[in-house]
């Protein structure tokens, strides 16, 4: 990008982003370059016999035992086996080596934050820096721990002793990749809590172990207060994080000279940080169903830590908190208990509490509808997580949820999101009037999801893109302007409503709008109507502006969708273009007409899998025809696209046709 070109774009960030989260990123960066962090986690630390205080609601055994089927039990020891074999599963993917030390000399971590290339030579074998960090986040602990109460083998107690003095031989403090973010300390902070606590009755646990494990607690407390304005810079998971991190470890270490400053500095900026960054209808401020998913297992987990001190959430907090809960479970597939893979999903589940896979969202929606509106949700493998952290699942007092709140339309035995949201924070996908269909728990039309953040191109965050999201793009534009790998500016609002309708063969109604092209002079207007038989229509009419006459030249319009990598077939006639895929549960067709009639020889058609063309004529992008499920991990999808140039307001109609 030439210098004047990354001015603007420098000028148009401070302008849209305000100079409050810009500055305190400037203050961030002014701290390393000037030595300042590094002076200041360099001083010697206290020294102290620390034992960690238990101060988790650790359930008794046989109320997990109540939660687990014999298959459940055994696919846990089957997966704490496997750590204790030197495996872990990164971002609940398949199994991978579990490293946790290098084979070089290592430096202050501020020298690794100032110069990226020395952090890239520790993962050269590696797709990104992510994949370096997630093992020493010590989430694998949870299942050793959890295996070690239910079965009481003492190899995964010796296990987790053993990894954790390997880390902590060889990452010293401040010294290495794993102390640069704050976040991931944190992270790894409370796993070591909770191991401590899990294992304390282990004859692996000696005392000299135990003290060792208070003391790095308390190096990895002290680590995080000194860029806490880097965290409150982004204002979104990493606050959070920290936040639980700095409690909890005030909590662990109350004889610690730094608890009371650790305890009140935690408690502040989590509660802060949940209240701004929870909106008025529960989206969490990263439009993302699993950084949603994150911030409820923060905030279920300080919740643990109040109900074993009989202490409670300020009132503004737990609102925010049941808002939130809510919105997450109105994204609920209440058969696969999945959700759309809406915004970025970088496979953060920093405790998993449960054998449910990572692509399950019950564990944590079910425990927080207990913990923060007094729900109660059906019963099943789930339920582990609530027991774990403190919640009781028999409570008398609570009250039954018959359905999930949410603006989604709902069929018989299908239902569908349509995305649009009023952009109060900055957004990490431009996906407005996407839209998610789900039958029988099946994921028609999907999201892309996310792959990976920082690997070389073409894979460099790639599927944050308008044009892989199932909407229409105008002249192969973004809907937002992107100024970064993780920034998009110009953000585009949408705005939803329900419509009601008189005709008797309609059960449900929805429209949503945004302005996204309005310097192009156009307008998108997408409907969505469920009719009797569980048949979907999607209209998305592209309105030329009036008064705008210069903008009135040819545009060409792109409509998308992503759709599963079943065995297809594809008829193109003059008025319409019929895609036939063989769902497990049956054919599923997809048809796609245009008003005027435009479907001969003025339009392209492509069908894309796995980034190559299978329909079609067009060159297929390396990132077409991908779906992520989790981070690291793509699979083949089928993207069809269809663009069709007009000069005058023009309309896409696509049906969606289900067996009944």
């Amino acid at each position: 990008m030439k210098p004047l070109a990354r001015a603007f774009l420098a000028l148009k960030a401070l302008r849209q982003l305000g100079p409050g989260p810009l500055g305190r990123y400037g203050l961030y960066r002014l701290g390393l370059w000037s030595g300042l962090y590094r002076r200041v986690t360099s001083r010697p630390l206290p020294v102290g016999e620390w034992s960690l205080q238990p101060i988790l609601p650790l359930p008794p055994v046989s109320d997990v035992q109540r939660c687990l089927d014999p298959q459940s039990l055994a696919a846990l020891l089957a997966e704490a086996d496997e750590i204790a074999a030197g495996k872990v599963r990164l971002f609940g993917g398949p199994p991978a080596d579990l490293r946790l030390t290098f084979d070089r000399r290592l430096q202050h971590w501020t020298v690794y934050e100032r110069r990226p290339a020395l952090l890239a030579e520790f993962y050269t074998d590696l797709p990104d820096v992510k994949f370096l960090w997630e093992p020493a986040r010590f989430g694998w602990a949870f299942p050793l721990g959890r295996a070690y109460l239910l079965s009481g083998r003492e190899k995964y107690a010796e296990t987790f002793w053993r990894l954790a003095e390997q880390f902590l031989d060889t990452n010293p403090p401040y010294l290495g990749p794993h102390w640069m973010s704050a976040q991931e300390v944190a992270l790894r902070l409370m796993a070591f809590v909770w191991a401590g606590q899990v294992f304390a009755d282990s004859p692996a646990s000696t005392p000299a172990r135990r003290i060792r494990l208070g003391r790095a607690v308390a190096a990895h407390a002290a680590r995080i207060p000194a860029t806490l304005v880097y965290a409150r810079a982004q204002n979104n998971n990493h606050l959070l994080s920290e936040a639980a991190g700095l409690f909890t470890a005030g909590l662990a270490l109350p004889s610690h000279p730094q608890a009371a400053r650790w305890r009140t500095l935690g408690w502040k900026w989590l509660n802060l940080g949940l209240q701004a960054q929870i909106d008025d209808y529960g989206e969490y401020s990263q439009h993302s169903t699993n950084y949603q998913r994150l911030m409820l297992q923060l905030a279920l987990w300080t919740d643990a830590l109040l109900r074993q001190r009989r202490e409670t959430w300020p009132r503004p907090t737990l609102q925010a908190l049941g808002r939130a809960t809510l919105w997450l479970l109105g994204l609920l597939d209440p058969v696969s208990g999945q959700t759309p893979n809406l915004g970025a999903n970088d496979g953060a589940y920093p405790f998993p509490l449960s054998t449910c896979p990572f692509e399950d969202f019950r564990p944590v929606a079910h425990a927080a509808a207990r913990a923060f509106l007094n729900y109660r949700l059906p019963s099943g493998p789930w339920d582990e997580t609530a027991r774990w952290f403190g919640l009781p699942l028999d409570d008398p007092r609570a009250l039954d949820l018959p359905r999930y709140p949410a603006d989604n339309l709902t069929g018989r035995a299908s239902w569908a999101c349509l995305r649009a949201v009023r952009l109060t924070t900055r957004p990490s996908h431009a996906d407005q009037l996407h839209l998610d269909l789900w039958w029988r728990g099946l994921n028609l039309a999907c999201d892309a999801g996310t792959y990976l953040y920082n690997a070389p191109p073409p894979w460099d965050n790639p599927l944050t893109s308008t044009l892989v999201h199932n909407t229409v793009s105008v002249d192969g534009r973004e809907q937002m302007t992107r100024a970064g790998r993780f920034l998009y500016l110009d953000w585009a609002d949408a705005y939803y409503k329900t419509l009601l309708s008189t005709e008797e063969d309609i059960l449900q109604r929805a429209q949503a709008r945004h302005y996204a092209y309005r310097r192009l002079g156009i307008r998108h207007t997408r409907t969505v109507t469920l009719h009797a038989g569980d048949r979907w229509r999607v209209e998305d009419e592209l309105l030329f502006l009036p008064g705008l006459p210069w903008k009135h030249r040819r545009r060409a319009f792109r409509l998308h969708w992503l759709l599963p990598d079943w065995p297809w077939q594809i008829e193109r006639g003059q008025d319409r273009i019929a895609l036939r895929l063989e769902s497990p549960h049956g054919p599923v067709t997809l048809n796609v007409a245009t008003n005027p009639s435009a479907l001969g020889s003025q339009a392209q058609v492509s069908l894309v899998r796995a980034g190559e063309t299978v329909h079609g004529a067009d060159q297929a992008e390396a990132w077409r025809g991908w779906v992520s499920p989790t981070y690291g991990i793509k699979r083949p999808a089928l993207s069809l696209a269809v663009i069709v140039p007009a000069a005058e307001t023009f309309q896409f109609i696509t049906e969606f046709r289900l067996p009944e």
